[in-house]
């Protein structure tokens, strides 16, 4: 793993380990604000209120008993996958410089969100569904667990799950266990680990972390920022990453075989990927796996022809609705440095 920092730990794989479907749980991503918490399984109990006819208090028990085990494959994605790249462009101050690797695939089992809701009868004001972890960070001030909302309509969709395994084992404790919020297609952000509360509100969450995760006009100061300036984030930006070969390899000319992953976020998937090793003179459409289910990243790959010398691969996704990636990190810097799904750029060397 790449690790950023060791304390909170945030860590990404390098890109060549991202080339299968679904990723290895030693090999998933991890983005952390705070301390991972270790909670005891037994005292444990999920609380859901709010606007709601009834509130609950679930165990884990009861949770397996009382409703129907469902099971998604979902991309989970952060906010800040491929931060470096507009790091190159200008300096982004106390962000970590995340690559390509700060998005993964799993298979995720639990229950509907959709399912607990409506055992404690969701209102019909309610639009916001509210979660909130057990994980204290100092980031907030004063310091504050982690927490983050969804709208009621995301919520009560089927895709939406409160996952306790991971790829068939038990969730890691540094994954989110014994409980955490899978949201297919949003922001890694909004996918609540260590899950402890859930509330139904007429607004969105006012944590910490549901606000700081938007992106700001260039020129606005995050400090400084008014509460409600910027963009709150949710569903992925369309995005790609090369993952094959490494960035600053050393290669022979001729045929290289160039591979990576796209993904488009909430309900779109990726149409088409186009590869460059000319600064974009011309493309070459690369062939393009089936997504594993409506919420995963597609890979790709083709076979470029390259020359002796310094090369710069490119390479752009469009989605289904027919929206392209942007070309240059300078149309999409931001203060926080979110969201940048500009073309993906890699240099290599070729020799003869």
């Amino acid at each position: 793993m790449i690790v950023h920092r060791t304390d909170p730990y945030n860590a990404e794989p390098p890109p060549g380990a991202l080339v299968g479907q679904v990723t290895p749980l030693d090999t998933f991503y991890g983005r952390n604000h705070g301390p991972i918490p270790r909670m005891d399984a037994a005292s444990w109990r999920l609380r859901v209120d709010g606007l709601v006819d009834r509130a609950l208090q679930l165990s884990m028990g009861e949770l397996e008993r009382r409703f129907p085990e469902r099971e998604v494959v979902a991309t989970l994605q952060c906010a800040g996958n491929r931060r470096a790249d507009l790091l190159e462009f200008r300096d982004i101050p106390g962000q970590e410089p995340w690559g390509p690797g700060a998005t993964s695939t799993a298979s995720w089992s639990g229950v509907g969100l959709a399912d607990v809701l409506a055992e404690a009868g969701l209102q019909a004001e309610a639009a916001h569904i509210a979660f909130t972890g057990t994980d204290v960070s100092q980031e907030a001030d004063p310091p504050q667990a982690f927490g983050a909302s969804i709208s009621a309509a995301k919520a009560t969709s089927g895709e939406v799950i409160l996952a306790w395994a991971m790829n068939g084992q038990a969730l890691p404790v540094a994954h989110g266990a014994p409980l955490r919020v899978v949201v297919p297609g949003w922001i890694g952000a909004r996918s609540v680990k260590w899950i402890q509360r859930v509330t139904a509100q007429v607004e969105p969450s006012d944590n910490y972390f549901q606000t700081v995760y938007k992106v700001l006009p260039p020129e606005a100061d995050p400090a400084k920022a008014d509460p409600g300036e910027g963009i709150i984030l949710g569903p992925v930006a369309l995005n790609c990453g090369i993952l094959r070969p490494d960035r600053g390899a050393q290669l022979p000319s001729g045929p290289t075989e160039v591979i990576g992953y796209a993904f488009a976020g909430e309900d779109r998937t990726v149409a088409r990927v186009d590869v460059s090793s000319n600064g974009g003179s011309t493309w070459v459409q690369a062939d393009l796996d089936a997504p594993e289910s409506a919420w995963t990243w597609q890979h790709w790959r083709t076979i470029l022809t390259l020359p002796a010398g310094e090369r710069e691969l490119i390479a752009r996704a469009w989605d289904s609705t027919a929206a392209v990636q942007p070309e240059s990190p300078a149309t999409v810097w931001n203060p926080k440095g979110y969201a940048n799904n500009s073309w993906a750029r890699l240099h290599v060397t070729c020799h003869p």
